[in-house]
Parts: structure tokens; C-alpha cells; sequence
């Protein structure tokens, strides 16, 4: 590399692909994902409402278990 004339880099070349808009396909695409998704929303939902009522139950059950060996522990100990 030269310090009078220091190479300077080529910039990118761009590739463009023109993409060209067919109406009636878009339509057919929307049609057939809008009958796959029929209903999804709702089953997921109510799934993750399934999970997350477990996750509070559980975590219900641990924390009554630990205040009741706590009572226990203090009902010993007096």
C-alpha cells in the first residue's frame, strides 16, 4: 500500500430484481392463509391462558406450603 496514492475500495454492486405486483395471485395467497389461520388465535390463547393458570397454581401450592412449615417451625419453637 502506497502512502501517496492508498487503495480505496469499490463499493458494493447492487443486484435489483424488479418484482412486479399480480393482483389475482396476492388475492389467492390471502385467501388460502386466511383458511389455515381460521381459529388459531383462539386455540393459542387459550392455551397460554392453560400454561399460565398451572404456573399460578403452582406457584399458589409452593408458597401455602412454605408458610404452613413456617407456622409449624414457629408453633414448635413457642
Amino acid at each position: 500500500m502506497s502512502v501517496l496514492f492508498p487503495k480505496v475500495q469499490k463499493p458494493r454492486e447492487w443486484d435489483y430484481r424488479p418484482i412486479y405486483y399480480d393482483e389475482d395471485k396476492e388475492a389467492r395467497k390471502d385467501k388460502k392463509l386466511a383458511r389455515l389461520r381460521r381459529g388459531s388465535f383462539r386455540e393459542e390463547h387459550e392455551k397460554n391462558m392453560t400454561e399460565l393458570r398451572k404456573k399460578k397454581q403452582s406457584k399458589l401450592v409452593f408458597w401455602l406450603a412454605l408458610l404452613g412449615m413456617l407456622l409449624f417451625a414457629f408453633y414448635i419453637i413457642l
